[in-house]
C-alpha cells in the first residue's frame, strides 16, 4: 500500500535480529532491514536507521517517515504519509512533521497533540500523556488529536541529533556501541524538545493493535481455539495449543496460549508485557526454509543441556548440513 501512494518510496523496516528470518519468509526482498543490535528503545532505533539509511545511498536532506507497523489502517493512512514526506522535504519546513489521527471518542489509551489551530496542517503548541476519559474530552473539545507515532523528518535532523546525544552520527560506530546507549524513546528526546514542530491531521481508518487489550478491541469473537469459557465478562482469550483452557468467572482480562508461551493478563496491564519477556528464550522460529519449535528443554549438569524441537521445512527447501559430537 505505501507504495500505492508513493511508487518510489523505499521502504527499510528496523527490528531485532531474530525477527530477520520471518520477515524474509513473509515477505522475502521486497524490503530492506536495518537490524538493532539491542533493544534501546525508538531514539537509538530511529537514529540507528537513519544512518544506515545514509550510508546506503539517501542524500541527508532527504525526507524520512517513521512508523509503527501495529495499527489497522486505510489507503488513504499512506496518502498521509507520502503528504508528511513531501511537507518534510519543503524548504523551510519545520524540523518534524506529525500524523495526528483524529479522534474517534475520549480515549485513556493514547497521547494527545495540541494543535493551534483546526487547519489540516498546523504548528503544534504542545503534547499531552495519557490523560484520564474527562481530561481527554476537553482535549478534544478543544482540537487535541491523537497521537500515533508517525513523524517525517530531513535525515541530517536525526544524524545532527545523534551526533549530540549519542557521539556519533555514522552507522558503523552507531552499531558497535549500541549496547552502551540508554533507553530513550523518540518522543521523549526529541519531539517533546523540539519547537519546530508542524501536525498533519489524518481522519481515515486507524485502530492501534500494539498491545493485546487494543488488538482484542478488533476481535470479532471473544475466544478462538480449544477454549470453554463461563460467567466470563469483557474476557477474550486465544488458544494456538493443541489443549484445551477452561475460563471462569474471569473479568477484563486477556488470555492467549501459543507456541511462545502463555499470558494471563488483566487488560489495562497487557501493554507492559514487553518488560517481562524481552530475555524469554523464543520457542518458535521462523527460518527461510520454513520454522522450528521448541518441544522440551532441560538441562544436565552445569555445562549440558538437552534441546527437543520439532521442524517444519517447505517444499523445496532445505536447511543447512549440521554436526553433533555429542
Amino acid at each position: 500500500m505505501i507504495r500505492n501512494a508513493d511508487s518510489a518510496a523505499r521502504i527499510t523496516i528496523a527490528t531485532s535480529e531474530k525477527q530477520v528470518s520471518q520477515i524474509r519468509s513473509q515477505i522475502g526482498r521486497a524490503v530492506d532491514v536495518s537490524v538493532e543490535p539491542d533493544r534501546k528503545d525508538t531514539f537509538p532505533a530511529i537514529a540507528l536507521t537513519v544512518a544506515y539509511l545514509v550510508k546506503n545511498g539517501i542524500d541527508r536532506d532527504e525526507p524520512v517517515v517513521v512508523c509503527p507497523v501495529d495499527p489497522c489502517v486505510g489507503e488513504d493512512y499512506f496518502q498521509c504519509i507520502k503528504e508528511m514526506s513531501d511537507e518534510a522535504g519543503r524548504d523551510g519546513a519545520a524540523n518534524l512533521t506529525l500524523m495526528g489521527i483524529e479522534p474517534d471518542y475520549p480515549s485513556e489509551k493514547y497521547g494527545y497533540i495540541i494543535p493551534t489551530s483546526g487547519e489540516h496542517l498546523s504548528p503544534v503548541s504542545g503534547f499531552r500523556e495519557k490523560p484520564d476519559a474527562e481530561t481527554a474530552e476537553r482535549f478534544i473539545a478543544c482540537g487535541a488529536l491523537w497521537n500515533g507515532g508517525v513523524f517525517a523528518f530531513k535525515a541530517s535532523y536525526v544524524l545532527r541529533l545523534a551526533a549530540s546525544f549519542l557521539g556519533s552520527s555514522e552507522y558503523q560506530e552507531l552499531f558497535d556501541n549500541y549496547g552502551s546507549f540508554r533507553k530513550t524513546s523518540f518522543d521523549y528526546a526529541v519531539v517533546e524538545r523540539e519547537t519546530s514542530i508542524n501536525v498533519i491531521r489524518y481522519r481515515g481508518q486507524w485502530k492501534d493493535l500494539g498491545s493485546w487489550n487494543t488488538f482484542t478491541e478488533g476481535m470479532e469473537v471473544a475466544v478462538t481455539g480449544n477454549i470453554v469459557t463461563n460467567r466470563c465478562d469483557n474476557t477474550h482469550v486465544i488458544n494456538e495449543l493443541n489443549i484445551p483452557i477452561v475460563a471462569l468467572g474471569v473479568n477484563n482480562a486477556v488470555i492467549v496460549a501459543t507456541p511462545e508461551g502463555i499470558l494471563v493478563s488483566d487488560k489495562k496491564e497487557s501493554s507492559n508485557l514487553k518488560e517481562y519477556v524481552s530475555d524469554l528464550r523464543p520457542m518458535l522460529e521462523h527460518r527461510p526454509w520454513g520454522e522450528y519449535r521448541i518441544l522440551g528443554y532441560r538441562e544436565c549438569g552445569s555445562q549440558q543441556s538437552i534441546l527437543t524441537r520439532e521442524l517444519v521445512i517447505l517444499p523445496e527447501r532445505h536447511i543447512g548440513y549440521t554436526m553433533h559430537k555429542k
